[in-house]
């Protein structure tokens, strides 16, 4: 609770409970009438608390609650620093463009250099590279993780590869081993997009602490929600002011909202072309942007952080679910797996319909969505094929003709704390039903 609370403030933040419960009430589970979604935001009554602690103090930019959740999520990941920011994309523009700057010396990256990533993943991995002016290197993917298919990295190296910005897919990590080892011997600077897999690990590792810079994404379909929301993860402190800085504005000024004259010499710098004496607060030293959090998501967080290790059980437990009660399917469908060495905790699970099945993932996302359970798509599919991406200037290593298979073949299932072991079966249940009617049909034909 803030500093000078009150009585009126004590009252308010003690109805609360009251409000939850008659807004929010528990419903029974319909098979076939409940929808049941892939992602969605589970909380109760300390998440309202504790923003409605921190409207209450009118502050309205970051605050006292980001100061806590940054520190929070730097001890759950394990890394030094930790930087919240207002989307998970927004993270991950944010963490590349960090690399771009005159600061990094002989690391920094410049238009044209080239990074790798993949094809089969989600537009804003892709993104930051793009507008960096820098040029993705798509490779494919594996078939049974979704992963960064990590044989194809020698053949996507150039003299001009510089980087790699890669995600862990629906939570599941990459092979980091393949993937760090590559990075070292190659000098190059790894971005890892941790935005689908907080609380995974790799080794007993936490993802999320691999890279020289790595993301986070608090939108309500993610692990943790602040409605919307993201951090950046560093351990180098170097990178502390650079990501501070195109995260505000572009400053070299680095006091806290509502602060003044942190350095001492507010009104004694000289820098560029400016003259003597110029405010510190005015001067930019890079091209940036306004991507702070208010510390009324922060406070959301805040409250999420202290259910994370149970919300990832139960993804692990709805996984599993899933994972055993379709074991017999897989003569229909390429069921995901998780990556060696790792223990993710899951975004969602990934399923391929077969082509010799003759199973078509649209019939198959119909009838599930007739007993109103929801499906995506594998993101983007192929991104080289996208409307957006036909004109880019990027290079393509092979063919990619898994990135294909997963744009015509791929899917998955929600598996967040949501949703109850009820509802879990009712899936299973549902698509084995599937399969029987399609096994009836293909034998009267």
């Amino acid at each position: 609770m803030a500093k000078g609370s009150n009585p009126s403030r004590s009252k308010i933040l003690a109805l609360i409970k009251d409000h939850h419960a008659e807004a929010f009430p528990r419903t029974k589970f319909v098979p076939g009438e409940t929808p049941i979604p892939v992602s969605g935001k589970v909380f109760d009554e300390s998440e309202i608390v504790q923003l409605v602690d921190a409207s209450l103090d009118f502050w309205l930019t970051t605050g006292r609650y980001a100061a806590r959740l940054e520190r929070e999520l730097a001890k759950f990941v394990g890394v030094r620093h930790s930087f919240l920011v207002n989307s998970g994309s927004s993270a991950n523009l944010l963490a590349l463009t960090a690399l771009t700057s005159h600061k990094m010396g002989d690391r920094q990256l410049r238009p044209g250099d080239e990074v790798i990533t993949v094809a089969a993943g989600f537009p804003t991995t892709v993104n930051p590279i793009i507008q960096n002016r820098l040029k993705p290197v798509f490779v494919d993917v594996n078939l049974d993780t979704y992963n960064i298919d990590v044989s194809m990295l020698e053949e996507a190296l150039s003299p001009n590869t510089r980087a790699l910005m890669i995600a862990h897919t629906l939570g599941n990590p990459f092979d980091v081993d393949a993937i760090t080892s590559f990075a070292s011997k190659n000098n190059l600077l790894l971005v890892e997009d941790n935005c689908d897999a907080l609380g995974s690990t790799y080794r007993g590792r936490r993802t999320g602490s691999f890279g020289d810079v790595s993301t986070s994404s608090f939108y309500p379909a993610h692990h943790i929600t602040t409605g919307e929301g993201g951090a950046v993860f560093a351990n180098d402190p170097s990178l502390k002011p650079l990501i501070e800085s195109f995260r505000e504005w572009g400053r070299d000024c680095w006091c806290e909202p509502g602060d003044d004259n942190t350095c001492g010499k507010r009104f004694d710098w000289q820098m560029g072309e400016l003259p003597h004496g110029y405010d510190h607060k005015y001067i930019y030293e890079h091209i940036g942007y306004n991507l702070k959090m208010t510390d009324m998501q922060a406070a959301v967080g805040v409250a999420q952080m202290a259910k994370l290790d149970r919300f990832t059980e139960v993804r692990k437990r709805n996984w599993k679910i899933l994972k055993d009660g379709l074991g017999p399917l897989q003569d229909y469908f390429l069921l995901s797996e998780p990556t060696a060495n790792s223990d993710p905790s899951w975004f969602g699970f990934g399923m391929s319909a077969r082509p010799e099945s003759r199973i078509k993932r649209r019939e198959f996302v119909l009838f599930l969505e007739e007993r109103k359970i929801a499906t995506r798509l594998l993101f983007g599919g192929n991104l080289a094929r996208q409307p957006a991406y036909l004109d880019i200037s990027a290079r393509t290593v092979g063919d990619l003709a898994n990135s294909d298979f997963v744009m015509n073949n791929t899917l998955w299932l929600g598996v967040y704390p949501g949703l109850t072991e009820e509802m879990m079966i009712y899936v299973v249940e549902s698509i084995h039903e599937f399969v029987r009617q399609k096994k009836r049909k293909l034998g009267s034909e």
